[in-house]
């Protein structure tokens, strides 16, 4: 299976969906315990919710489950968020804490190596191609990193979360007025709420690929799943919680592309 999916379009928004794919290949599934093989932690059809909501964008989706390795995570294994629990380049928990695989069925470092070379790598080859593929055309790229998750995890976080998690690296990331387009559109988003450069302030994807300053501009959107589905097994999408937040998101990727296009 190809570990990455492209849609090419011809304007200057990329939505980026690293946590989307469900693809587990059987060596590493037969590594799991039950725990693992519930795949509790993919970003459930967050790709279905984007859908159709900015024709012109270019689109890039692992197929790879994060469990295989994560595709938002450094490659060094670098944490993220040190000092706060977190999940790294190849889980070994799943959000709760617990444990997914079976007892010595954890990846080595060569194991790690091969699913690097193997899923990785080829995500981040296809993403940097079609921002540098994007930037040509507009002399802008602005890279949306589309991202969700359950609205309580307390392994991760207290209470709940907001419904829109907007990440900048504390508005390294972008621009400003990109950052202030994004926000103005949650904050009028009726009863949601929101925070900016929160819990989730920006994965290796937007903290990697974001430099303002080279034209490219990168932002990660973390909506909690209670806004478009249900939180538990089967995981069901929601259309009637969806079609309330699909027009919100349409809104935000419409501003950021203008913005973009105005700098």
């Amino acid at each position: 299976m190809n570990p990455v999916e492209i849609i090419r379009g011809s304007g200057p928004v990329i939505l980026a969906a690293p946590h989307a794919g469900l693809h587990v290949p059987r060596d590493v599934e037969a590594s799991f315990n039950d725990t693992g093989r519930l795949l509790a932690d993919t970003d459930w059809r967050v790709d279905r919710l984007y859908e159709g909501l900015l024709p012109d964008a270019t689109i890039v989706r692992a197929t790879f489950h994060r469990y295989v390795i994560d595709a938002n995570r450094d490659p060094s294994g670098k944490s993220l968020y040190p000092g706060q629990n977190t999940t790294g380049l190849c889980p070994v928990t799943d959000f709760l804490g617990a444990p997914i695989y079976r007892d010595g069925g954890e990846p080595d470092d060569a194991e790690i190596e091969r699913r690097r070379l193997a899923f990785h790598s080829p995500y981040h080859a296809a993403l940097k191609a079609e921002i540098e593929r994007v930037r040509a055309m507009h002399g802008v790229a602005v890279l949306y990193d589309c991202h969700s998750i359950r609205s309580r995890i307390p392994f991760l976080f207290e209470g709940a979360l907001p419904d829109f998690n907007i990440g900048t690296n504390s508005g390294a990331s972008c621009a400003p007025e990109i950052e202030a387009a994004v926000f103005e559109v949650c904050e009028g988003a009726g009863a949601n709420t929101s925070i900016l450069n929160g819990r989730f302030k920006g994965g290796w994807t937007t903290r990697h690929y974001g430099q303002p300053s080279t034209g490219v501009h990168a932002i990660q959107m973390e909506l909690a799943q209670s806004t478009y589905m249900e939180e538990a097994p089967p995981w069901r999408y929601r259309t009637n919680l969806a079609d309330r937040i699909r027009p919100h998101l349409k809104k935000i990727l419409e501003a950021i592309g203008a913005v973009a296009l105005a700098l």
